[in-house]
């Protein structure tokens, strides 16, 4: 089967959220099971810094009144063909942000589409955020080529209809007042990143005004968990943590705290209960409420914390100031570091995700594997992959709060911190949080039943069949 991934992101090269880990990840396990799959990506500005890129295009195209290149390559350590779609508004260094955001990311769509009619025709293009989402209207003229769209954040909808119908083509058949709602009407197939998140869009609470299209289509829509990259997040062979270990060496997994603990200016200790947190600083991840009870959870405990990222500046502003009023046992790093980032899910105890809504979350599950439990709210993906820690039934994976409250997130910290100092029963619910399989494999076996679904063909997958 020949499937056409296209996004505004794909790690490791491209990556601002978990929308990145996803393209860069299951199109090489797809790859693996045999079939033929390509990335198309915008040619950021800062790409040659971390990759080699020819320097003559492959193909040419124009759309809107623009000339475009396409330049061939592959994602790094893969097989995978990349093609990158070349124009002067992806010169810069960012991937998101500006005014013009709209009308280049549906440039780089309708570029997409050109690519799919006239150079390389795949069976399915899988489409990924509203970045993508004309692309299945468009495709809507071409039933030799069926389209899946995946909402990874439901939040961002892109250009209003009036916009788009001054900048593009838009199809006398074309419904919907944006982009992403226009998306989900032409699409073969909607999913979403956790069977969760795919029932509370059908909410008020969660839908963001498309609550009703989305019950519409309900039996179009389809919730997959993503996954993670175990061969990269893998702690027995990460190359940035200070001492390896899995699940039946968890004494070598100490060090990585000392460590963290002396490179982040906390003092070392293995006692205190070390937090961490690796998160974009805006109200989705819940900081409102950490701002509101962190000091106090420090001041009347012995445990640490350790925040890592960027995001809006009050956020950051809050988080920087507390820190300086407690010294030697809260972190702050503002700044967007892979490397750190392992270390952390390596060295802390725990691992803080009190979001306000989570369509799936990949922290939480890196968190996991690296022996770091999760502390989470119950919403969306995280429901589907932290189950709650039973001590006596010896069951669960982590600890969870349902309200989305200040006392809640903090009684949910102190029940943490209590069962820290339990050292067998914690160990234990280590080792069940590495044993879980995050793999993107199961993940592909749902994707390529859908594929085959919408073209046609028998679905008769199973994950053992294709493992």
């Amino acid at each position: 089967m020949r499937i056409l991934f296209v996004a505004a992101e794909a790690a490791p090269i491209a990556k601002a959220g978990g929308m990145g880990d996803v393209v860069g990840s299951l199109p090489k396990v797809l790859r693996q099971l045999g079939h033929d799959v390509r990335i198309f990506l915008p040619y950021y500005g800062f790409l040659p810094d971390k990759m080699t890129i020819p320097d003559e295009p492959m193909w040419n195209g124009y759309v809107m009144f623009q000339d475009f290149l396409v330049y061939e390559t592959l994602l790094p350590d893969t097989d995978i063909p990349l093609y990158l779609f070349a124009h002067p508004v992806f010169s810069g260094r960012n991937i998101y942000g500006g005014e013009d955001e709209g009308w280049r990311f549906t440039l780089f769509s309708n570029g997409a589409a050109e690519f799919a009619w006239n150079y390389w025709k795949p069976d399915i293009i899988h489409c990924h955020d509203w970045h993508t989402g004309m692309i299945p209207v468009w495709m809507h003229q071409s039933p030799d080529i069926a389209t899946v769209f995946t909402i990874h954040n439901l939040a961002y909808q892109g250009p209003w209809r009036g916009y788009l119908e001054k900048i593009t083509w838009c199809p006398w058949y074309m419904q919907g007042d944006n982009v992403m709602s226009a998306a989900l009407q032409y699409a073969n197939r909607v999913t979403t990143v956790s069977p969760t998140y795919a029932e509370q869009i059908k909410t008020v609470p969660y839908g963001e005004n498309l609550h009703g299209l989305l019950s519409y289509i309900q039996n179009n829509l389809v919730g997959i968990v993503n996954g993670i990259d175990t061969d990269v997040y893998d702690p027995a062979t990460d190359p940035y943590i200070k001492s390896n270990f899995n699940g039946d060496t968890l004494e070598n997994r100490p060090a990585n705290k000392l460590a963290l603990q002396e490179e982040l200016g906390l003092k070392p200790d293995e006692k205190p209960f070390l937090i961490g947190m690796v998160t974009r600083l805006v109200e989705q991840k819940g900081i409102d409420l950490v701002i509101q009870i962190l000091e106090r959870f420090l001041t009347y405990t012995d445990a640490q914390f350790i925040i890592l990222g960027t995001g809006d500046r009050y956020y950051e502003t809050q988080l920087w100031q507390m820190a300086g009023r407690l010294p030697g046992r809260m972190s702050v790093r503002l700044l967007y570091n892979e490397a750190l980032s392992r270390r952390i899910y390596a060295g802390s105890d725990a691992f803080l995700m009190p979001s306000r809504f989570e369509p799936c979350g990949i922290a939480q599950m890196m968190a996991m594997r690296y022996g770091c439990v999760p502390l989470v709210r119950r919403t969306g993906g995280l429901v589907d992959t932290v189950s709650f820690h039973d001590p006596v039934k010896e069951v669960g994976t982590g600890f969870s709060f349902d309200r989305y409250e200040p006392l809640d997130l903090y009684t949910c910290l102190v029940r943490a911190w209590e069962s820290f100092r339990y050292k067998p029963d914690w160990l234990k619910l280590q080792q069940r949080g590495m044993g879980m399989d995050f793999s993107w494999y199961q993940s592909a076996v749902e994707y390529l039943k859908i594929y085959k679904e919408i073209t046609g063909q028998p679905a008769d997958l199973t994950a053992s069949s294709c493992l």
